[in-house]
């Protein structure tokens, strides 16, 4: 795709990015076949052909529209257009760059605003996220029905081992992680520490930056990554951990793409991509470790096969490109996994989509459950907090972490 950037963009680091990016992009379309919102809406300009060629036009020069603003808003930026790009096209970075223009030529009001703000200001704050959660859980009766899906009910963490082994790694408590799902993060500390690993979360790591970077706040998103950098730094250059386990692979996502993000800042460009390089998901350190893992878990064939129905969520097989191996080791744990129609489609749930574009993103939730439930899943599993917590909101049957699952094989449900 040939391009002539205006000169407000031809010249920054932003505007060679794109260019790049839009020179790899043939506009075959493969991409708008595999697009949530195009099967959807079946607007072209709500596929990721269409909104390339926003952004392209806005780069040149063309005038910005709410418009314009309104087919980005819509897009989940799910990646499974670049999963499914013949050209490699990084479809992901260039929105970012589109949107970020945007917002500053067409400036948010009213309600939309507010609700940004208050979501920029407010998800990524662990304690203040935390606190309002506690009150949620408290008054959960009461709240209207759209209120309460976003108050899960409280599931005990259970015990955290004690660190013992020479083998360290250090996890990622996130920001809404520790108050609506603490057992997921205790779960994967007590599978680690049954194959010799102990797993420690570090004060001053909190929100991986992904809320604030994907709502229009960048210089906040870095930040956020500058934070837990200083925080994980002392351990890293001690050479006492072996990796970072993320739990969440949005998260995951995120922390994977630090040097990227801060590969102009001099002080932390380095750091970053030492960070960047030592992120795992815990399924990545699980399957490293499977092993040791199957004497411990002990499927022999004499267990039930329960049926559990894996959600891949977006980050993990579109961002991580992590495919396959939970099926793996949720099979060797004695679980029969479902086969999921249009599992490449995500769920809705997109970081805070889920609150900004509700219509949407519950249909796309309803159309999921449909596919997870039809093979007769007693449970489904996940890998995000944020696809679980919106799957459960609407699901009949239970929805966790994949990892809680491994760790009730290995000691039973946490009390």
């Amino acid at each position: 795709m040939q391009t002539q950037l205006a000169d407000f963009i031809k010249d920054t680091p932003e505007g060679r990015e794109a260019d790049e990016i839009l020179r790899k992009c043939v506009p075959c379309g493969f991409c708008t076949a595999t697009c949530p919102t195009y099967q959807l809406l079946g607007d072209e300009l709500d596929g990721p052909r269409g909104r390339i060629y926003l952004v392209k036009q806005l780069l040149e020069g063309a005038p910005v529209t709410e418009k314009t603003r309104l087919h980005l808003d819509r897009c989940l930026t799910c990646r499974s257009c670049e999963t499914t790009c013949p050209s490699g096209v990084h479809y992901s970075r260039l929105a970012d760059i589109g949107r970020g223009i945007v917002e500053q030529r067409v400036p948010r009001q009213g309600m939309d605003r507010a609700v940004r703000w208050a979501l920029r200001e407010f998800v990524p704050r662990t304690k203040l996220f935390g606190a309002a959660m506690g009150m949620g859980r408290a008054v959960r009766g009461l709240l209207p029905a759209k209120l309460k899906e976003k108050v899960p009910e409280s599931r005990p963490a259970g015990g955290w081992p004690a660190p013992r082994h020479s083998r360290r790694m250090l996890a990622l408590a996130g920001c809404v992680q520790p108050s609506m799902a603490p057992s997921i993060n205790a779960a994967a500390a007590r599978v680690l520490d049954a194959v010799g690993v102990s797993l420690q979360e570090l004060p001053g790591a909190g929100c991986c930056g992904a809320v604030r970077f994907h709502l229009n706040d960048q210089d906040g998103g870095r930040a956020d990554a500058r934070r837990n950098i200083d925080a994980w730094w002392p351990a890293i250059a001690r050479g006492e951990i072996e990796a970072i386990v993320m739990t969440a692979s949005g998260c995951g996502t995120q922390v994977k793409d630090y040097g990227h993000m801060l590969a102009a800042d001099p002080a932390y460009a380095k750091k970053a991509e030492t960070v960047a390089g030592l992120t795992r998901d815990i399924s990545e350190i699980v399957a490293g470790e499977s092993e040791r893992l199957a004497p411990l878990l002990g499927s022999d064939g004499t267990r039930p096969r329960e049926k559990v129905a894996f959600h891949a969520p977006c980050t993990l097989q579109h961002g991580l490109k992590i495919r396959g191996v939970v099926e793996k080791l949720l099979g060797a744990a004695g679980f029969e996994t479902t086969p999921v129609r249009d599992g490449h489609l995500c769920c809705g749930s997109a970081g805070t989509y889920s609150i900004l574009q509700p219509a949407l993103s519950g249909r796309l939730r309803e159309n999921k459950l449909a596919a997870l439930t039809e093979g007769g899943a007693a449970r489904i599993a996940s890998a995000n907090i944020g696809c679980i917590t919106h799957l459960e909101a609407g699901a009949t049957v239970p929805v966790r972490h994949w990892i809680e699952l491994l760790d009730e094989r290995l000691h039973g449900r946490p009390g």
